[in-house]
């Protein structure tokens, strides 16, 4: 019997690639597999199906993990207000993570004796699929055509001609990878430091230029309302406000990196939900979180999207860091008030009953409920002491 491999499949020209070469060249029981991460819509899952079938794998699945992808990561990175290098909401690292770990699932189902992925040698995306599978899955090997065999899309191009496939092999000017917290975009300008995107370039067009207001609300940190809408599920809120934001062209950049293999990287990006979920949710636990809290959060929230970033996401510490990201979120609780321009958004203000700026308590340089100067001039004195103490012992002006 042929030995089974599966496919982590796109559609693309390297996945079509894999297919024919790990069934025609190497033998194998091809099982293609598409993981959708907000990425596909019913149309696209039809398109791939006959695309994997045209390329005469053994069987197709089409796995929606958007929920899961929510739950097992996007959730963090928003309880976090996670922006890599305080830019990019990391759309392509987080969703690379869930897919490669549905994969190795799919692999250990079906008793695979290898998986395959089409990364080529250059970028990062090789390195959080193989450590996935080497972790879950270790005695699964891991096929990477492309990257093994160096090839060059035209090799790819002739190599699917002589085996009678055809599609449409005309190479786009940008690269599109298209999520639920985000589409990466990369082109000529991406390769260089200095040139900037042109507006053909990112999918969503402007189309809007009126102002319009935006409501979110969330509890324990958790998206569940877009305009007073409620939702059944957060990832459906998060699609409900790229519908409103996207066609304001809100939420393009341009990321600057590290990348895992230790060279610098550019990739554009838009993603008008994180980019306004992250601020927004940030803004609301500016209100109700104490100093340290804020401040604690803040470092360790650091080091989990680094940690992401670079495919450490099995990590027993990445448990902990959400554990405490969980936990931080019980008094996360309200709403935002924001107003959508073309190309930006403006944070108007938050309504929570959780809200640590009560007037109750006094008004910032205008009254204090809670203390009398006497009491600030003891405090003063006392909070001063230890540096008395240091510049008059080292003589310091």
């Amino acid at each position: 019997m042929s030995k089974k491999v599966v496919l982590a499949f796109s559609g693309g020209l390297d996945t079509s690639y894999c297919a024919k070469y790990l069934s025609e060249t190497l033998a194998y029981e091809v099982h293609a597999v598409t993981i959708n991460t907000g990425g596909f819509d019913k149309e696209d899952e039809v398109l791939l199906k006959e695309k994997a079938e045209k390329l005469g794998v053994a069987s197709y699945r089409f796995v929606d993990a958007s929920e899961k992808y929510y739950n097992d990561c996007v959730k963090y990175l928003i309880f976090g207000n996670v922006l890599k290098n305080n830019t990019y909401p990391l759309s392509v690292s987080a969703e690379r993570t869930i897919q490669a770990q549905t994969i190795a699932e799919v692999a250990l189902e079906i008793g695979a004796d290898a998986i395959a992925h089409g990364s080529t040698g250059a970028g990062n995306d090789q390195v959080r699929f193989d450590l996935m599978f080497q972790v879950m899955c270790p005695k699964i090997e891991i096929i990477t055509p492309i990257r093994d065999l160096s090839l060059s899309r035209e090799d790819e191009i002739q190599f699917l001609k002589n085996h009678n496939y055809e599609m449409d092999f005309d190479k786009a000017k940008y690269s599109i990878n298209k999520g639920l917290w985000g589409t990466s975009v990369g082109g000529k300008e991406t390769l260089t430091s200095q040139n900037y995107l042109p507006e053909e370039a990112f999918p969503s067009q402007i189309e809007k230029t009126e102002p319009s207001p935006l409501e979110i609300e969330f509890k324990n940190g958790e998206l569940f309302s877009v305009n007073g809408e409620m939702f059944s599920h957060p990832v459906l809120a998060i699609q409900k406000i790229e519908e409103l934001a996207s066609p304001y062209g809100i939420g393009r950049d341009i990321h600057v990196g590290d990348t895992i293999v230790g060279i610098k990287g550019r990739v554009g990006f838009e993603a008008a939900a994180a980019s306004i979920i992250i601020k927004a949710h940030h803004l609301l636990e500016k209100h109700t979180l104490s100093k340290y809290q804020q401040t604690i959060k803040s470092q360790l929230s650091d080091w989990y999207g680094n940690w992401l970033h670079e495919a450490l996401f099995l990590d027993p510490v990445m448990r902990n860091i959400e554990s405490f990201l969980q936990d931080s979120q019980k008094t996360v609780n309200g709403k935002v008030f924001i107003t959508l321009h073309p190309y930006r958004f403006i944070l108007n203000g938050i309504e929570s009953e959780n809200d640590l700026m009560s007037s109750k308590f006094g008004s910032y340089g205008e009254e204090n409920l809670a203390w009398s100067g006497e009491d600030v001039k003891g405090f003063t004195k006392i909070l001063s002491n230890s540096l008395n103490i240091y510049h008059q012992v080292n003589k310091l002006n």
